[in-house]
């Protein structure tokens, strides 16, 4: 009665279930290691939000990006904004509403200058028209952030055009300053003296654990499910070609006692 399961269609349909069983599985594992990344991730992150601020030199420095364990990591300088040379970030949008992100170089006495993302104002479009954002303090400010690692992109999104850039890249900044620059950015959580009106701070980031272990197991259970569909479809055939079932019913025909 089994014997059909050893024809080539069947044997052919089992290694595609086998295949896909295979890569379902391969998918599962690769979200259930993302998740144990990003909880190992998100402790490194809680441990830098919660750290004393450090001075931004021993952190940062002009020639190399900051380490990936360093970001988010609190830091503190002290100098003057560069006004002259102000930057907005376009396309920020909060909650629907559009934005621009305020980015200004702190000129440190002595040392480079530090990219600080002063936080987001609210505007009509998206940088498409000029930007009235509130000015920054004037004079000696300290500022304290979050280290940020520069921004991944193309030409068009990292280089500054017209004083608006889409995504910040100190290294695609740099060239147009004329002083040394920290390589990476900060995102502003307090600066001394305040001003008002002022943007508002970024937000700290997401310290959710993700989809990615729920995904996993849903990976493993289309393994499964497909087994199973192999399973259903050979038990039917079984049927059909006079298995059990069939059997019985063709002796009660026969006997009706």
């Amino acid at each position: 009665m089994l014997h059909f399961l050893l024809s080539r269609r069947w044997l052919g349909l089992l290694l595609a279930v086998i295949v896909v069983g295979v890569a379902c599985v391969e998918l599962g594992r690769w979200q259930l290691r993302r998740s144990v990344e990003r909880h190992e991730q998100n402790l490194v992150i809680s441990r830098n939000l919660t750290a004393s601020p450090a001075p931004a030199a021993e952190v940062l420095s002009p020639e190399r990006p900051p380490e990936a364990d360093d970001e988010w990591r609190v830091v503190s300088a002290v100098g003057t904004y560069d006004v002259e040379r102000q930057l907005v970030v376009s396309y920020r949008t909060r909650e629907g509403a559009p934005g621009v992100d305020v980015l200004v170089p702190l000129v440190t006495a002595g040392g480079p200058a530090l990219l600080v993302d002063r936080g987001w104002v609210q505007t009509q479009g998206n940088a498409n028209r000029a930007v009235d954002v509130p000015p920054p303090p004037s004079g000696t400010v300290t500022v304290r952030g979050w280290v940020r690692r520069n921004a991944e992109g193309g030409s068009d999104q990292v280089t500054p055009n017209e004083g608006t850039v889409r995504a910040i890249s100190s290294t695609a900044i740099a060239p147009t300053l004329p002083y040394p620059v920290y390589d990476g950015f900060v995102d502003l959580t307090a600066e001394e003296p305040a001003v008002t009106p002022a943007p508002a701070l970024v937000d700290p980031p997401d310290l959710g654990s993700g989809p990615h272990f729920f995904y996993g197991l849903q990976w493993f259970f289309f393994a499964i499910l497909a087994f199973g569909f192999w399973c259903y479809f050979a038990w039917s055939e079984y049927r059909q070609r006079g298995g059990p079932q069939s059997v019985d019913a063709r002796t009660r025909v026969k006997d009706p006692a």
